[in-house]
């Protein structure tokens, strides 16, 4: 899990982890081959769910075709048929993120929290051994949240997933490592470590509000 206000470098870390943006300096190594910059590399292992407001959501696609599309950019042309398994998994999916009902449908049509369903949908399908996830949760109304949550988790046990959130109070007994973004890495460890009152008020100073034993980030997030 990684945290830190907006500005902090967290999207653009994840950016360039997948080969969209060059570092200024050192290399992205993923299993011992050199992927930087080379999102064709990277794809290979790493299936990314960037924020809501990066996707163009007036673009003439349905929700499925959305999802299947991650598959079929990662074929050789000619791309003529997407495979049989694509489709079983996406139904899969449809029934684990609750995407029935509007995966047909154009994404134009769709609200935040069904186009965040499918951008998470579309990150898992190619079935990538590594997941980044910025801002998972962040369109997903209150109830629907904790499903989410659950299927993130369940994700964990069979992926290395990497994902930044506004509130770590929500993932703080599910992460294994927290990561602190504030110029640079500012801590690093267990989220029972790392999520204490004076090290949250060091970075985010009067945002930061105790409630009994738990901490809870108040930095929002627009989409």
């Amino acid at each position: 899990m990684i945290i830190g206000p907006n500005g902090a470098g967290k999207t653009t870390f994840f950016k360039t982890l997948v080969g969209l943006i060059k570092p200024v300096r050192g290399d992205v190594i993923i299993n011992g081959e050199k992927a930087t910059g080379n999102p064709r590399i990277t794809g290979r292992y790493i299936g990314y769910v960037p924020q809501l407001s990066q996707v163009n959501r007036d673009f003439p696609i349905t929700g499925r075709e959305f999802v299947e599309s991650s598959v079929l950019l990662r074929m050789r042309p000619p791309r003529l048929r997407v495979p049989r398994w694509v489709r079983d998994r996406v139904s899969e999916l449809s029934a684990e993120l609750g995407l029935e009902g509007f995966i047909d449908k154009p994404i134009s049509e769709l609200s935040g929290g069904q186009v965040q369903r499918l951008m998470i949908a579309r990150a898992v399908v190619p079935g990538t051994p590594i997941l980044l996830m910025d801002e998972p949760i962040s369109a997903i109304d209150p109830r629907g949240k904790i499903g989410i949550i659950r299927f993130i988790e369940k994700l964990s046990r069979d992926h290395l997933v990497f994902l930044t959130t506004h509130d770590p109070a929500v993932f703080r007994d599910k992460a294994d490592v927290l990561i602190v973004f504030y110029r640079g890495i500012k801590a690093m460890g267990k989220p029972s470590d790392v999520l204490k009152p004076e090290v949250l008020r060091e970075i985010y100073g009067e945002m930061v509000i105790p409630v009994k034993e738990c901490v809870h980030v108040v930095d929002t997030h627009a989409v």
